[in-house]
């Protein structure tokens, strides 16, 4: 098999980056693109196998991500999807390394921080395009021998013919272009010392590129004054890394903490209404629903996903895969409630029971759409409440293209945005807004503690009058009755 030599390197005229294109790092990112987005890293990034890489004097966060590059062997202008594949000469491992320290300073460009000397390794062998299957290969990283990347291009946001298309429309490719096309889920930081390997091959192993090696060396040149110096902060951290978890971080404190939830859980829906309509808030109630389990009562933060209505040519672009509605339901997090926009169409399910089941086995809290439910019977069976229109038997792409995720979206005629704090129970569901939730769910406390003066009150024989509202004697009354179980 060739190797990856002097020449390959010379030959790339351009390397081109995707950002996200791995459902895993989609997940573990929380946002999945619609279309493909690109950077561009020079030519003199690139490096061979076996070759050390610096983290730069002064610099925290060298991150490293194992990817498949394409090198391009014919050149490809609007080139269509179908052809072009032909255009790609070879495969191989590469590591698209970069400095998170420095990301401040690029407005997105990515030059500082993935643009030095040696942040693109590549090798050390080259697999022939022809011979292999593009969505069955598989990617591996091992950082100081411990496996931390495993994943296969079998679901991949954007397969590889479709980059090489979609590039192609703007910019020309030319034999010897390289293109990194996404990492999954694993990436992490690399210190001076630790040794980082890449490795691709087909998933039945019979074809590989090797091992990839990068050691990483300390870099002894401090920057200079008259251009941008290393700075990092825990969000950086958090994404070198992955999570705020593997970065040593603290986690960062839940608006809806277990105190909140509880409030919440403790007053009906009836009385969250009134106080938010107090508030000038009218249109925060999900209608016309149904429940699968009416006897229980959830609270949660949304997450969300919208479909639209179907159309051919878009349904096989983004409807099959891992397209959006299996991002939501493999990414919702344990407590959250996923809910779907349907537009209020009944004409078919947009939800089944398998994956509810999987949002079931994440921690869904559960699952709201304002269109149907297939499967019925099963999903009412799960622990997991869903709230929907109607049970149909028909599948999705019959009205629906699974779209877009964690956005803003109508359900039920109720806007819902991420992060809104959704309360359901057999009353009604109601959407409250993060910010004013502890006051509305603390007046809440007070409202029903009066009404439950008032019932006590009606059920001895007093009249309404006066009494329900309370005028000024029956708040006397209420306080020392207050004050009475109080000191019970």
């Amino acid at each position: 098999m060739e190797q990856v030599n002097g020449d390959t390197l010379e030959a790339a005229r351009k390397v081109i980056a995707v950002h996200i294109n791995y459902p895993s790092r989609a997940a573990q990112r929380g946002r999945t693109p619609a279309q493909p987005s690109y950077f561009l890293k020079p030519s003199s990034s690139l490096s061979l196998n076996g070759s050390a890489v610096e983290r730069p004097a002064g610099c925290e966060l060298l991150g490293y991500e194992g990817e498949i590059a394409l090198v391009i062997g014919k050149t490809a202008r609007r080139v269509g999807i179908d052809d072009a594949w032909s255009h790609v000469a070879s495969v191989t491992a590469s590591n698209d390394l970069g400095v998170y320290d420095l990301r401040w300073a690029d407005k997105g460009s990515n030059l500082r921080s993935k643009g030095g000397d040696g942040f693109t390794p590549v090798g050390p062998a080259l697999i022939p395009a022809d011979a292999v299957d593009p969505a069955n290969l598989r990617i591996r990283t091992w950082h100081n021998g411990q496996l931390v990347q495993d994943d296969s291009t079998e679901d991949l946001l954007f397969p590889f013919a479709r980059l090489v298309a979609d590039l192609s429309q703007l910019l020309t490719l030319e034999e010897g272009d390289i293109i990194l096309t996404g990492t999954p889920a694993g990436a992490s930081v690399a210190k001076p010392g630790d040794l980082l390997e890449v490795e691709v091959s087909s998933v039945d192993g019979s074809l590989t590129t090797g091992r990839l090696i990068t050691k990483v060396e300390e870099g002894t040149t401090p920057f200079a004054d008259f251009g941008a110096g290393p700075k990092v902060d825990d969000l950086q951290r958090e994404e070198a890394y992955g999570s705020r978890d593997a970065a040593g971080l603290p986690e960062t404190a839940s608006v809806l903490t277990p105190e909140l939830k509880a409030k919440l859980e403790s007053v009906a829906t009836a009385t969250l209404s009134s106080q938010m309509r107090k508030r000038g808030l009218n249109n925060v109630s999900i209608d016309g629903l149904q429940a699968t389990r009416p006897d229980r009562r959830v609270v949660g933060l949304a997450r969300t996903l919208r479909y639209v209505p179907n159309r051919e040519d878009l349904f096989k672009t983004h409807g099959g895969g891992f397209n959006a509605q299996k991002r939501a339901i493999d990414s919702v997090n344990e407590g959250e409630i996923l809910v779907m926009e349907a537009r209020g169409e009944k004409g078919t399910g947009t939800v089944g029971d398998i994956l509810a089941l999987r949002a079931q086995v994440r921690g869904a809290a559960a699952i709201i759409t304002d269109g149907g439910v297939r499967d019925y019977t099963a999903v009412a069976s799960l622990d997991m409440p869903t709230y929907f229109a109607n049970p149909h038997p028909a599948v999705l792409g019959r009205r629906h293209i699974p779209w877009d995720t964690d956005i803003t979206i109508a359900c039920g005629g109720a806007t819902v945005q991420p992060g809104d704090i959704i309360v359901a129970d057999s009353d009604g569901i109601l959407v409250i807004p993060p910010a004013i939730a502890e006051e509305l769910v603390d007046n809440c406390i007070a409202q029903e503690q009066e009404e439950t003066f008032i019932f006590e009150m009606v059920k001895q024989g007093n009249s309404v009058d006066g009494l329900y509202p309370m005028n000024a004697e029956w708040q006397a009354k209420y306080q020392e009755w207050k004050a009475s179980n109080a000191d019970d």
